[in-house]
């Protein structure tokens, strides 16, 4: 971690502990209350003694004070090496000395001078340290079941043994015994009546050459003299001792029992050994004998003190394993962090060097934590590599006791780390970035904080109180502290300027707002996870402290001396610390904030701010609308109908909408004037837009032809229509039901609402008049040509000179051309909006052209040919559904235009049975008897067609002479005359003075089904008053469809005239209607129709009828 503190000389940290390490002087300004007094009273009395050297000079004493020593103990290790190193690679001796010179640095000759003189000291004592840990499954000797045994061990030389052998007569189980002296042989304590004994005894054992010696052990079980009252107390308890007994019987008195033996060759044993062995046996009878667990280690005794001459083996250790791992990590290429490997060499030798010294895992463990904890200071080393050293630490600690310099240097060194990581943390925006490589790095790091404050060794060694997480917090708050005033340094004014002072404050405040949010995002995450502090709560609330000190001191300053210059420069700064306000909501701990009312200060910038929105938006519609050739945009599959200025406008309004969220204005009272002042400043960039693009439409429009007007003002249309539908979102842009939910305690509803809204709907009505106006003009040129084309389709002659279809055909042509056009040109809104007055306008053209016609004689065809436009417009206007509704189509002024028509397009047969349907009609719904009824009985026999009318009574006859009675008889007739030409009408008698005649007479009339099945087809019945000397008076008359009478209705088919039977007569009482004079339009029609006599007598007969009602007299 070269990056994390200035780098060291490789010398002058060698050896010494982490208290003396440049990090620490440092610390004491993170955490004066907790600085430890333990460890912090060793002197740094070599580097206060050569302050002042040289370079050189300190390269050079460091050769010789500390390498060369640590090198010569190296050689010796080499010279003088035991045993097999636990690395599959085997290193010869001058593989080892190229290795160690290179990872020293020393010359040739140096290497030779340094080799002689370690050839001339004295050899160590060769010596192999035994640790009889247990045994298990050992044979059971005693009566019992079970041994008393004990362990014999010593080393043979090769001689020795094979001289034993030979001097013995007959093969013997004991060889250690007869071997050697008895002070060359150790025994282990006896452990009674046990097969799994536990010893733990080390045993120090010397030899003199390792290639001729084996190590022995052999294992007895302890045989003492018994009393007979116990023995015989044992054949009580355990029979099956018995045989067991008598073979002890057979031995010699005292003699022990052989249980196994364990045999190694020193030259095949490793540095260290830690093994089971089986126990040999020395005949075949008991072949399993248990094994035994034994820990073997070649160590040196009195080595040669003149190597290092006043150090312990424990620092020399320290000292090389920090001198191979520089050397590795120098000759690494790659810029990763060391992760504790080393080269095959170095692991051999260390391994050997600690063997031979016999320095335990504790020892070598805590060595490796002090030299990496020192190196993580100033090279790249991996954290995983010092949390696998602190675990091995807390492993040790509470399986052996470390000796009293150790614990020192311990405890000093982790707490030395300790305050070093606090310094790291203090400035981790600096060492650990937030980008994915580094933020792992600082996990680690914290992880080995709390990791050391959680060892045993940690609290035992440093009795003060040390809470990791108030010293985290307050590293923290020290670093935030100071990263602050670097930053504010940075930014600061070059001028004393207000504005350049402003501009200087947003942009420290914007370092923090990027600060905060990298806080929030990545390093919370980091210290939560690993050491529970909330980080982000903690940096927040010191910036919040920092930054109202700084905004206020600023503010300050420009106090009644606002301008837009200085507004403008304070702007950024208002939205910086509303966007940092706004993470309040993720902290953990709120409590009182300064910047809660921060907005006070800048009350006095807030309308330059609103006037510098609204300045620099009518400026940029008003050039968005100079550009603008009011020509519709193309974007993609769906063509968009309205202009650039109309999208410009959007955009350049929609800055104002976000300058209430930027604003954000907290007292609700201001807050409703604030978005009063907005939603007027917008309503008047509306307005204003609609007068510059109408100006804009008449410059354009002066040099242009007539279809580029109308194309232009399509698009003004669609682009005022485009702006109201933005004003339409208007409220819920500016969120008016959240201000409305803010404000309801200090504005009133009516106030409210009489406000915001009544701004809006005055610049809707403006645009909405204005898009009028311009559907208005479209419209009247539609409406001219229109009523051009109906007028020429009237025709002067008779006979006319084309059809319906062919007259009709230029309208629609011209109609479908334009409405295509507009429906292509125009948004769908305003293309309905145009449709519905075109449509009325249309059926009063058609109407106004009808009406006035000057010559009856072409009325029909011309009305024909209306009727014909006036369905075609129908369909054009509804377009499958796609235009206007059938009942927006279907007016009242429609339906009067279409029955006109209808009328008038009829010829006079057809008018006639249009007459006679409706009185079909007027007879099904009239009710009462007020003028009397008939009673009839018909029917209709298909086989002879003949229609039978049997004429029954009448009843309630209108009283028509003097004496009060009448004469009446009943009148036949069928109409229509031209369905029934050969027809005549019948009589019944007449019957004198009687107003309930009853006739029953029968009439038959020889007609076809077809006929009887025409339009308008019924029988007449008129009732008569008969006078002698003057007109039968009219009682009254009544209508029989002939579809309704029996035997009429049905198919007409030829193949069923004779197959089906009969009807049945049916009898039907209709009662007598009088008509009403003057009011049926068809029969003025026909009386209009002067030429025709037919039609003439029709109408004839039936105003004489109407002349001899009695409607008109009693209503």
């Amino acid at each position: 971690m070269s990056d994390q503190s200035e780098s060291s000389s490789t010398g002058d940290n060698l050896l010494h502990t982490s208290e003396q390490d440049h990090g620490l002087p440092r610390l004491r300004q993170f955490s004066p209350v907790h600085v430890r007094k333990l460890g912090m009273t060793r002197k740094l009395r070599e580097r206060r003694d050569f302050k002042d050297e040289n370079p050189e000079e300190k390269a050079r004493r460091h050769k010789e004070m500390e390498l060369k020593p640590l090198y010569k103990e190296l050689l010796y290790t080499i010279a003088h090496k035991l045993g097999k190193p636990s690395s599959a690679e085997v290193f010869t001796d001058s593989q080892l000395h190229q290795y160690i010179k290179e990872a020293f640095t020393l010359t040739e000759s140096e290497h030779s001078t340094l080799m002689e003189k370690v050839q001339s000291t004295e050899p160590p004592v060769y010596c192999l340290m035994a640790t009889v840990k247990e045994a298990m499954g050992i044979l059971g000797k005693d009566v019992s079941g079970f041994s008393d045994p004990y362990c014999m061990l010593t080393i043979l030389e090769d001689e020795q043994e094979s001289r034993t052998r030979q001097s013995r007569a007959k093969p013997c189980k004991s060889v250690v015994k007869d071997a050697v002296s008895r002070d060359k042989i150790y025994e282990t304590d006896i452990k009674k009546q046990t097969l799994n004994p536990i010893w733990n005894q080390t045993f120090i054992i010397e030899f003199e050459d390792v290639s001729s010696a084996s190590f022995h052990l052999e294992m007895w079980d302890k045989d003492e003299e018994v009393s007979l009252t116990q023995k015989l107390e044992e054949i009580k308890t355990n029979f099956n001792s018995l045989r067991r007994m008598i073979k002890d019987a057979k031995k010699e008195k005292g003699t022990d029992d052989f249980l196994g033996s364990v045999v190694l060759k020193l030259q095949d044993l490793h540095c260290t050994e830690d093994n089971w062995y089986n126990l040999e046996p020395r005949t075949e009878t008991y072949p399993d004998r248990g094994q035994c667990h034994l820990n073997l280690k070649f160590i040196h005794k009195s080595r040669d003190g003149t190597l290092s001459a006043g150090r312990s083996a424990y620092i020399n250790y320290c000292g090389i394993l920090q001198q191979f791992v520089q050397a590795y990590i120098s000759k690494q290429q790659s810029s990763a962090p060391w992760k504790g490997e080393l080269c095959g060499e170095a692991q051999t030798l260390l391994e050997l060097y600690a063997t031979q010294n016999d320095l335990s895992p504790f020892l070598q463990d805590l060595a490796k934590w002090v030299a990496y904890s020192k190196l993580y200071q100033s090279l790249e080393v991996d954290s995983s590599v010092l949390l696998q050293q602190l675990t091995s630490i807390e492993y040790h600690w509470h399986q052996q006791e470390l000796p009293y310099q150790q614990k020192q240097e311990l405890g000093d060194s982790l707490h030395g780390f300790l305050q070093y990581g606090l310094c790291l943390v203090a400035k981790y925006r600096d060492i650990f970035p937030p980008t994915p490589q580094a933020t792992p790095k600082l996990h680690t790091l914290l992880r080995i904080l709390v990791q050391i404050c959680k060892t045993q060794a940690f609290q035992k060694l440093n009795p003060a109180q040390f809470e990791l997480h108030d010293e985290l917090s307050d590293a923290i708050k020290t670093g935030t502290q100071e990263w602050f005033t670097i930053k504010k340094g940075l930014h600061q004014p070059m001028t004393k300027d207000l504005s350049e002072i402003g501009r200087a404050l947003s942009r420290l405040i914007m370092e923090v707002q990027e600060d905060v949010k990298h806080n929030k995002d990545i390093w919370n995450r980091v210290f939560v996870s690993a050491v529970q502090v909330d980080v982000f709560t903690v940096i927040y609330h010191k910036f919040d402290s920092l930054l109202a000190k700084e905004v206020r001191e600023t503010l300050s300053l420009m106090k009644d001396e606002m301008e837009q210059p200085l507004a403008n420069s304070l702007f950024p700064v208002y939205l910086s610390l509303q966007a940092i306000h706004k993470d309040k909501a993720f902290l953990q701990k709120r409590g009182l904030l300064e910047l809660t009312d921060i907005h006070d200060g800048f009350r006095e910038a807030l309308p330059y701010w609103l006037n510098q929105a609204f300045s620099t938006t009518q400026d940029r519609v008003e050039r968005a609308v100079q550009v603008d050739q009011l020509q519709p945009l193309e974007s993609g599959a769906v063509p968009i109908k309205h202009s650039s200025s109309a999208v410009d406008l959007v955009a350049c309004v929609q800055p104002i909408c976000q300058l209430w969220e930027q604003l954000s204005w907290p007292d609700p009272e201001e807050a409703f004037m604030l978005m009063v002042k907005l939603t007027e400043d917008v309503c008047k960039i509306v307005v204003n837009y609609c007068h510059i693009l109408k100006e804009r439409v008449r410059v354009l429009s002066e040099n242009s032809d007539h279809s580029s007007a109308i194309n232009m003002l399509c698009v003004v249309v669609n682009d005022l229509e485009h702006l109201r539908s933005v004003l339409t979102r208007l409220p819920t842009q500016l969120n008016w039901a959240g201000l409305r939910d803010r404000t309801q305690n200090v504005i009133g509803e009516s106030q409210f609402h009489n406000t915001l809204p009544s701004q809006l709907q005055q610049a809707q009505s403006i645009l909405g008049r204005e898009i009028q106006s311009a559907l208005d003009t479209l419209g009247k040129k539609l409406n001219t040509d229109i009523e051009t084309h109906v007028r020429s389709m009237s025709t002067r002659r008779r006979i006319p000179s084309k059809s319906s279809e062919d007259a009709a055909t230029p309208l629609m042509r011209y109609l479908e051309q334009e409405l295509q056009y507009m429906n292509e040109n125009l948004v769908q809104e305003n293309f309905n909006s145009l449709l519905t007055p075109l449509w009325n306008n249309s059926i009063k053209i058609i109407y106004q052209v009808a009406t006035q016609h000057p010559q009856q004689e072409g009325l029909m065809v011309f009305c024909q040919r209306l009727l014909y436009t006036l369905q075609c417009l129908e369909q054009c206007f509804h377009a499958e559904g796609n235009g206007l509704p059938l009942t927006a189509l279907q007016s009242d002024e429609y339906k009067v235009l279409k029955a006109h028509l209808t009328h008038n397009s009829l010829n006079s047969q057809q008018l006639v049975e249009k007459f006679l349907e409706r009185k079909i009609w007027e007879q099904k719904v009239y009710s009462g008897e007020k003028y009397g009824a008939v009673t009839l009985l018909t029917s209709y026999r298909r086989s002879d067609q003949r229609l039978r009318v049997e004429v029954l009574n009448a009843v309630n006859l209108l009283p028509m002479d003097s004496n009060g009675f009448s004469d009446p008889f009943v009148q036949l007739c069928l109409e229509p005359n031209h369905v029934f030409p050969e027809i005549e009408p019948r009589s019944t008698q007449i019957k004198s003075c009687d107003l309930n005649p009853l006739f029953d007479e029968a009439f038959e009339f020889l007609v076809s089904l077809e006929q009887c099945q025409a339009l308008g087809a019924c029988l007449v019945v008129t009732v008569l008053d008969h006078d002698t000397l003057s007109t039968d008076d009219f009682e009254g008359e009544a209508f029989l469809s002939l579809k309704s009478i029996p035997g009429v209705a049905g198919a007409r088919e030829e193949d069923e005239l004779n197959s089906q039977p009969d009807a049945v007569p049916a009898q039907i009482r209709l009662p007598l209607m009088h008509p009403k004079p003057n009011e049926d339009s068809i029969l003025r029609l026909l009386e209009s129709r002067r030429g025709e006599r037919e039609a003439q007598g029709f109408v004839k007969k039936r105003r004489q009828r109407e002349k001899q009602s009695k409607e008109g007299v009693h209503s």
